[in-house]
């Protein structure tokens, strides 16, 4: 993959992050800059989201763990647990927020 469609996959992920938090029924706040995206949920804990060009991948921090994920086969891949992002995130967002959380790429 190359710089400029590594930018438009990882844009393509932060904008179907923010329809999805758009389409679920929680009260969550974000702010995206710059190729980071931050959803803060309500007892004040954070799910940051943000781009890593030199090294392509998409980090993922949550109030437990952090992840690295690479573009393969189609998917993004946590390149150490390899959990897919969706389902990642879904689950952090489950446990964050203390309700069950589907996360789906819509797009």
């Amino acid at each position: 993959m190359n710089d400029v469609e590594y930018d438009e996959l990882t844009d393509q992920v932060l904008l179907a992050v923010e329809d999805a938090i758009e389409a679920l029924d929680l009260d969550l706040d974000y702010e995206s800059n710059g190729g980071l995206l931050s959803i803060s949920f309500p007892e004040g804990s954070k799910v940051i989201i943000n781009k890593q060009p030199p090294l392509h991948q998409l980090w993922v921090a949550t109030k437990f763990n952090g992840h690295h994920f690479e573009f393969k086969d189609g998917v993004w891949i946590d390149n150490r647990s390899g959990a897919e992002f969706w389902a990642l995130i879904s689950e952090a967002f489950s446990k964050q927020s203390g309700q069950n959380v589907v996360l789906a790429d819509n797009s």
